[in-house]
């Protein structure tokens, strides 16, 4: 059975029995969303995600280049690799460092 989890995303297509599944699982998700690129999908069930923005430097009036990443859990529904677009959305801490599930494929 799946939720409504309040985001404008689709769900997956298979299920899982993942307890931390905001879609078949018990997490609430809540705050920041952000799209980015899954840099490394080593670890079991998580996956580093990064994304790149622009940084207004004032002292030389240019923007500058950074990246941010993010470490999120990867549901067995979603399953994503490196090199996969992802939607990953806030939730309470998982672990020490992840604080993000991932929601979407796009």
């Amino acid at each position: 059975m799946k939720k409504s989890i309040g985001l404008d995303v689709k769900p997956p297509e298979k299920s899982c029995k993942d307890p931390k599944c905001p879609w078949h699982g018990s997490l609430a998700v809540r705050g920041r969303v952000f799209r980015g690129r899954v840099k490394s999908a080593r670890m079991t069930r998580t996956v580093v995600v990064e994304w790149e923005y622009h940084h207004w430097v004032p002292k030389y009036e240019r923007y500058e280049r950074k990246r941010s990443r993010v470490v999120a859990h990867n549901p067995d529904c979603i399953k994503a690799k490196e090199g996969d677009e992802v939607v990953i959305a806030e939730c309470r801490p998982l672990s020490k460092t992840k604080k993000f599930v991932e929601v979407a494929k796009v």
